[in-house]
């Protein structure tokens, strides 16, 4: 959130102020984090941020949240601005405190979260003499952030924090690294609130070019096979309200991109689907046939277009998104519009009506009897394990059913990534969070107990695979604690699955360090479960339950939405032969899709 003050009119928070009074550094962190509106921070101790974590004592807005690792903090404070929208705040000290913050600041800046992370550093005079734990953390996350300060002055705390806060949360969002010295933490400085701002430079624009806008809506008039391609920035913009209408009016078709799941409706009859790598034939075939991409938040990401130079051949593009550098980046837009959606689309959706009341509405009936017969023939599914063990597709679609849209689905990476994004029904914004653009294993327990923190009042599931699951799963130990109660669906195949299928694609099915013996060894005929994750949640101080077979999926899901007083970890075994489809293999077209192994959709003669 952005308030208006008299001091500056971009200051993230409630807007409050504060009489100036005599305070250490590390205590103008803390009181510049509640003036920002801030209640919850993800976090370790160590030396040099220690300063700082004795006045957190004293807060009594602040609630901080003593993770396990460093990682769990960051991806924490991902989940939790994932699934609010607000900033997420994570702090660690230096060196390998702050190492380990990388991969959640790669992250996140891969997927716009918007995101502060707090580091301590060693002592200004002693940076650059190799002193203890020191690590140029600012130099490490400059390429894989939005932005990073040095702070080695405390009469700078004030405007720093105030200046991360809104450079994170407004334009594109994104994480901000703020690395401040021990000295500047305990030096005597003045604290007093709000703070000027210095970023004469930082400007974005979100005001869409009018005559853009119009051009846009030409297009849109004189289209017969347009679609909207919608990304993730949508749901940053929090436009999706705006959206709906926009697509009604046009009546186009509607793809959702793995980060824009939930911006759309899928019950709604336009939306047709995930595109990209394993998307829907419907949603592939949209994009590749259409002559009109109207491109909201998306970025032409590699994952969706398959081969750049065989993709939507026929297709001219309006491109709208807040962030210039991503216009006519992998595909030319001849209409680009840079600004933020909120503003965007209603403007867009006010010139399209009023070319539409102009000229006469285009007639989409054809492209819409192509689409259908595409999602009529070819929707998702599964076929049973010839191994008689659970389809995974299965035990996800069902914990769906049975926990609704109003839950958060919180998703690791590989298969059990794409089943969730398929067999999920995605409903509303900031439903579904998972690791886009990174591809993070291990992101999602700890991105769960985020989002926990942030809808106290809504069911979170982490849907993990067991070998993410292995890589975060300490951060139980956190919720348990700390009274979280997210629900963990382990969907363990006893391998890294992805990596499985690949093998078995594309590498004749030679098994190179894949087999993970979390339930079955190599051979498939023993059971051993090293560990058993069972007894790993009951150790942890969580419920642990198991499901072997089909006919008792529902029941252990309905156990587990009864406890609420403590995490729950469902070890779901399966069949660890399932594999995801559709699929575009790497480098070819998307006209290439495979709806299963060696089989490829009927398209019609004309197209």
């Amino acid at each position: 959130m952005l308030t208006t003050t008299t001091a500056d009119h971009r200051l993230y928070g409630p807007g409050g102020s504060a009489a100036p009074e005599q305070v250490t550094g590390s205590q103008a962190i803390i009181r510049s984090l509640e003036e920002l509106g801030v209640t919850d921070v993800f976090g370790i101790p160590g030396g040099a941020i220690l300063p700082t974590y004795d006045p957190l004592m004293d807060s009594e807005k602040l609630n901080h949240i003593l993770v396990r690792h460093e990682q769990g903090a960051g991806h924490a404070a991902q989940g939790y601005a994932m699934a609010t929208g607000e900033v997420g705040v994570c702090f660690a000290t230096s060196g390998p405190g702050a190492t380990n913050l990388v991969t959640p600041l790669a992250d996140a800046h891969m997927d716009s979260v918007p995101m502060v992370a707090i580091t301590g550093q060693v002592n200004a005079s002693v940076i650059g003499t190799d002193a203890f734990q020191e690590a140029d953390i600012v130099g490490i996350a400059t390429p894989i952030t939005k932005h990073t300060y040095l702070v080695t002055d405390a009469d700078e705390i004030p405007r720093v924090m105030a200046e991360a806060f809104h450079i994170a949360s407004s334009g594109r969002p994104g994480p901000v690294l703020v690395d401040i010295t021990k000295s500047a933490q305990t030096a005597q400085t003045t604290f007093a609130w709000p703070p000027k701002l210095g970023l004469t430079g930082y400007k974005p624009v979100t005001r869409g070019h009018a005559r853009q806008v119009r051009e846009a809506a030409k297009l849109i008039a004189a289209s017969q096979r347009p679609v909207f391609y919608l990304g993730g920035g949508v749901i940053k913009a929090d436009a999706c309200t705006e959206f709906a209408a926009l697509a009604e009016t046009v009546g186009a078709p509607v793809v959702t991109t793995l980060m824009a799941r939930g911006a759309f409706p899928d019950s709604h009859p336009q939306n047709v689907g995930m595109p990209g790598m394993h998307g829907k034939v419907s949603a592939v075939a949209a994009l590749q046939q259409s002559d009109l991409l109207i491109t909201l938040g998306a970025r032409f990401d590699d994952r969706v277009t398959g081969q750049l130079d065989t993709f939507a051949p026929e297709a001219k593009v309006i491109h709208a998104d807040i962030d210039p550098a991503e216009i006519s980046k992998n595909r030319h837009a001849d209409v680009p519009i840079v600004g933020s959606l909120k503003e965007i689309i209603p403007e867009l959706n006010n010139a399209v009506a009023e070319t539409f009341a102009k000229h006469q509405r285009p007639d989409l009936e054809p492209w819409w009897q192509r689409l259908n017969r595409l999602v009529e023939t070819y929707p998702l599914g599964w076929t049973t394990p010839e191994d008689g063990a659970i389809a995974p597709q299965q035990v996800i679609q069902q914990l769906s059913k049975a926990s609704g849209p109003e839950a958060v689905y919180v998703a690791g990476v590989g298969q059990h990534q794409m089943w969730a994004a398929q067999f999920v029904g995605y409903e509303r914004p900031r439903q579904w969070l998972n690791s886009g653009g990174l591809g993070t294993m291990g992101y999602s327990v700890p991105a769960a107990m985020g989002a926990q923190v942030g809808n106290p009042d809504r069911t979170v599931w982490a849907i993990d695979g067991d070998g993410c699951f292995q890589m975060t799963n300490q951060e139980l130990a956190t919720c348990a604690i700390n009274n979280i109660p997210i629900k963990v669906a382990v969907i363990n195949n006893s391998s890294l699955g992805m990596v499985r299928q690949w093998q078995t694609l594309f590498y004749e099915s030679r098994y190179s360090n894949t087999d993970l013996n979390t339930a079955l060894n190599p051979s498939g005929e023993e059971v051993v479960r090293i560990p058993d994750f069972v007894k790993l949640a009951e150790a942890y101080g969580c419920v642990g339950l198991r499901c072997e077979r089909e006919e008792d999926i529902d029941s252990v899901i309905a156990q587990a939405l009864e406890i609420n007083d403590r995490p729950v970890v469902i070890d779901f075994v399966v069949s660890r032969d399932s594999m995801v489809w559709p699929m575009v293999p790497a480098g070819v077209s998307n006209s290439d899709i495979q709806v299963a192994r060696n089989m490829t959709p009927e398209w019609d003669e004309e197209e």
